[in-house]
């Protein structure tokens, strides 16, 4: 079955910097669009960046020009980069992709700015 696991998450003071990786098995993430989103408690999941399967890029206003979404098909994995980071990006961070109308979630990693 087709599987997303996110890892990189952390704790992290301010203005520091985290990798995420969102990697798939049974399914080739080069041929789909990969979502980002992310999640705090008592909040609607809150979409963050898209890397779209021709590869154009869009974010979130809250973090356009601080995290940059790319891929790497070699090992079928996407990442987000994410610097400069502020309290208001803690979290759980979650990958999606869409395959013949279906969605797959990612479990999520926990990402903790501290001030």
């Amino acid at each position: 079955q087709v599987q997303l696991v996110e890892s990189g998450g952390g704790s992290v003071q301010v203005g520091g910097s985290l990798r995420l990786s969102c990697t798939a098995s049974r399914i080739v993430l080069s041929t789909n669009g990969v979502m980002w989103y992310r999640q705090t408690p008592g909040k609607e999941r809150e979409w963050v960046a898209v890397v779209a399967s021709g590869g154009a890029r869009n974010y979130a206003d809250s973090v356009k020009g601080r995290f940059t979404v790319y891929r790497d098909n070699e090992k079928n994995t996407v990442y987000l980069e994410m610097n400069d980071l502020e309290p208001e990006d803690t979290g759980i961070y979650y990958c999606k992709t869409t395959n013949r109308n279906r969605d797959y979630w990612g479990q999520g990693t926990q990402v903790t700015v501290s001030s």
